[in-house]
């Protein structure tokens, strides 16, 4: 049975995006581990963040706490992001979390001809975003993190599950999220 990291993103109680991701975590099926990053204390990389994340680094010893997502990820059997589409993209803490995963020597190495190589064991991640109106070819934050996957952390499998016009007044919002979810 494989394992999944939620990387959850959703703010709001009632978040769709929650809820879409929740019908796509039963669809994968196998065992879920939650990270809920609103309950988390991630902070953007600053001087005495980079500091600290080089001097470990630079030894090859990911014991320290900074490193304790991206060990998560590099680790991880398969990852689903839930992240709402908020101003083309995703909330800040999307781009801080991959920020603090992002760890060459961890999550990925540079080859002698400078090209990243991925160090990541998950084989698969899954983007679900949803949006109240049309996102008409500008799902950037997928983009970002398909990018991520195949640049730096060696996942070549990457799917969006994304439900737009939600907001649009008759919208049928749960038929659009279940129907979202089986494709």
């Amino acid at each position: 049975m494989k394992k999944t990291l939620f990387i959850n993103a959703c703010v709001r109680p009632e978040s769709r995006t929650y809820i879409l991701a929740q019908h796509v975590l039963k669809k994968i099926g196998g065992q879920v581990e939650e990270l809920n990053l609103e309950k988390e204390n991630i902070n953007p990389l600053n001087s005495k963040g980079l500091e600290i994340r080089d001097k470990y680094g630079q030894k090859g010893d990911f014991s320290h706490e900074i490193f304790k997502y991206a060990r998560q990820f590099s680790e991880a059997e398969r990852i689903v992001v839930a992240a709402p589409y908020w101003d083309l993209s995703f909330p800040a803490m999307i781009k801080i979390y991959f920020e603090a995963v992002t760890v060459q020597g961890l999550t990925f190495y540079y080859t002698e001809e400078g090209i990243p190589k991925g160090l990541c064991k998950a084989e698969k991640l899954i983007y679900v975003t949803t949006a109240g109106g049309p996102m008409e070819g500008m799902n950037f934050g997928f983009e970002y993190v398909d990018a991520l996957c195949r640049s730096f952390y060696g996942i070549k499998d990457t799917k969006c599950f994304k439900a737009e016009l939600l907001d649009i007044v008759g919208a049928d919002v749960e038929g659009i999220l279940k129907k979202t979810a089986v494709k």
